[in-house]
């Protein structure tokens, strides 16, 4: 069982060497509460600790901002109301507002770590989107070159200053780098990782045969498992059966053929594997809510409509 390390007198909130932080001043704070594409969510304090010897925080009664913690090397640990928990590399933290806890670095393998404040009317709901509805403090993310420099670039607008300018744009940012963190396998898209699991290897095959129909047991037997294996699988992953994900995949083809070419209905079905192009366009409605060929109609009319913008 991990125990707590007693805070010796050179424990620090802060002044690492090459340590970088941005407090942003209450009156700043008042500036993002009353802009409204600001409010919902926005960073109040942000920065890095590089190998953070003794860093040591407690906060008996929490923080007024939900805070998070991304360990890029070392490790340290964290305490809450449910024990106390290491955190390693790779490994980020989730601090809710008004949550009492203690953390720190280890003496011996001091953390790394990119840290926030956010807060606004959205932040609970993203605290329990992080925290996988407060079940979770602590969670293992596959690393991101992405994700670092998406943080870094935000510190480096706000060093330039507090324009309404730099802070919507940081805080925009902001949704991006949480939403990495929330779903990172959707972030590191399955061409930029460096293995692909065994769904993304199915949803793969699905588009290389779309122009041909497809059965649970050839999908299954392409990634070797079982069909009632792969089918709870998939679901658990993508929300859909594989079928029906293999259908809007499709569909998706459809709206581009219907927009870019010319193509009839009957060759766009031909070109998906449906042999019976009524069945096309009944699946076609069902998905999207509109006719095949009232789709067309509505892309082509706005592709068509005069641009009165005035033009330098």
């Amino acid at each position: 069982m991990l125990s707590l390390p007693l805070p010796p007198n050179n424990r620090k909130k802060d002044g690492f060497n090459g340590q970088k932080a941005i407090v942003l001043p209450r009156k700043v704070i008042g500036v993002c509460e009353s802009c409204p594409l600001i409010c919902p969510l926005f960073v109040t304090d942000i920065g890095y600790y590089p190998k953070a010897k003794y860093h040591y925080r407690k906060r008996r009664n929490g923080s007024d901002q939900t805070i998070l913690i991304y360990c890029s090397d070392g490790s340290g640990w964290i305490e809450t109301a449910r024990g106390i928990i290491p955190v390693e590399q790779g490994q980020f933290v989730c601090i809710p507002a008004g949550t009492a806890h203690t953390y720190g670095s280890n003496d011996n393998d001091p953390w790394s770590i990119y840290w926030l404040h956010f807060t606004g009317s959205l932040a609970p709901e993203f605290g329990a989107l992080l925290t996988l509805q407060h079940t979770r403090v602590c969670r293992s993310v596959t690393f991101s070159e992405e994700r670092i420099k998406l943080f870094e670039r935000m510190y480096t607008v706000l060093e330039t200053g507090y324009s309404t300018d730099n802070l919507t744009y940081v805080n925009m940012c902001l949704w991006h780098y949480l939403s990495s963190l929330c779903y990172p396998d959707t972030f590191i898209l399955p061409q930029q990782r460096e293995y692909k699991d065994l769904m993304d290897v199915a949803i793969e095959y699905m588009r290389e045969n779309i122009n041909r129909p497809l059965q649970l047991q050839e999908l299954a037997a392409h990634i070797h498992i079982s069909v009632s294996y792969f089918s709870a699988l998939f679901k658990k992953k993508t929300g859909y059966p594989p079928l029906e994900y293999f259908n809007h995949i499709k569909i998706q083809k459809a709206c581009q053929y219907l927009q870019f070419t010319n193509l009839h209905v009957k060759e766009i079905a031909c070109k998906l594997g449906i042999d019976d192009p009524f069945y096309f366009s009944r699946l076609f409605t069902n998905i999207m809510g509109v006719a095949p060929a009232d789709y067309r109609h509505s892309k082509k009319c706005k592709s068509n409509t005069p641009d009165h913008s005035v033009k330098l």
